[in-house]
């Protein structure tokens, strides 16, 4: 179809992660088995979280909300990734494809901004203990969290529609297993220059602006506890940050190596891996790292099973 000079693609091939059977059933269980780690992880932590009142706390609050995050985000990503390697047919519909898209990129955007707000929670509770529980109220977080749902679904929109209507000239194979901005923007012919140069812009305001705040804030953390006299209270506040700075480390070198980039320097077998990670790898870890790592969560699980035995 042709109108005003432009292809309209109406179906893209998604070519998958390989061409080989007998790999794609191993990734196939794999995968499987990393998609049943993340809901069940992180539904027991929404779970821990509501049942449990020791854990009806801002951190835990918004850890709750991490938790959605990523099991929509693998929900939107790895069902069809499973269903693909058991398939030849490989073909995505178009609205598919715009819908994958724009629901990655938003619960992304909605993972960036609560991992910046879950280290201002540990910069007000180390830094000013007394004020804590004034400062970040319930009603401050519930406002906090609905605004950081609306504005990753408000501000997707227009980074969609922009990679959506670069000129594919009728290209429609996506050397991916999902679709991302990325990937459909290296399908673009012509001059493409102004949309990379946006989904750059993009990437430099959505990743860093949050780094930059949880940065400043993790050193402030620090400068507080190295004031602290005792070694085992310096431990102690380490420990409640240790968690979050190993997740927030994981989601942020794998987001920058994936969108800050020009389009000259991708490979894509590389490209693949890294989406892979912050496709499944970090959600599958986020609930091990803070259950594994967490006393508090460790003894609400231990709650729920005597519960459950009496």
């Amino acid at each position: 179809m042709i109108w005003e000079n432009k292809t309209i693609v109406m179906e893209f091939i998604l070519l998958g992660l390989t061409n080989d059977p007998v790999f794609q059933i191993i990734i196939f269980v794999f995968f499987l088995n990393a998609y049943i780690i993340i809901l069940c992880g992180n539904s027991l932590i929404i779970l821990l979280t509501m049942r449990d009142s020791s854990l009806q706390t801002p951190m835990y609050f918004f850890l709750t909300n991490l938790s959605f995050v990523d099991i929509f985000y693998s929900t939107s990503t790895i069902p069809r990734l499973l269903k693909d390697l058991l398939s030849i047919n490989k073909i995505i519909s178009f609205s598919e494809c715009a819908a994958q898209m724009y629901i990655t990129l938003s619960l992304g955007e909605c993972e960036c901004v609560l991992l910046a707000i879950m280290a201002y929670d540990r910069y007000v509770a180390i830094c000013y203990p007394l004020h804590y529980t004034t400062i970040i109220n319930r009603s401050v977080c519930i406002r906090i969290a609905t605004g950081t749902w609306l504005c990753g679904f408000i501000l997707s929109i227009s980074l969609v529609s922009l990679t959506l209507n670069v000129d594919r000239c009728g290209h429609n194979e996506i050397n991916h297993f999902s679709c991302e901005v990325p990937e459909i923007l290296s399908l673009g012919c012509g001059d493409i220059l102004f949309a990379e140069l946006s989904i750059f812009v993009f990437g430099v305001i959505l990743l860093m602006t949050p780094v930059t705040f949880i940065v400043i804030s993790y050193v402030k953390i620090i400068m507080t506890i190295l004031q602290i006299a005792s070694s085992a209270g310096q431990r102690k506040a380490f420990s409640t940050c240790g968690s979050h700075m190993l997740v927030v480390t994981m989601f942020y070198v794998s987001g920058m190596a994936a969108y800050m980039k020009p389009r000259s320097s991708s490979i894509p077998g590389t490209d693949k891996m890294i989406s892979v990670f912050y496709n499944i790898v970090t959600p599958m870890f986020n609930p091990l790292i803070y259950t594994f790592r967490n006393k508090t969560v460790k003894t609400a699980i231990k709650k729920l099973k005597i519960k459950r035995i009496l």
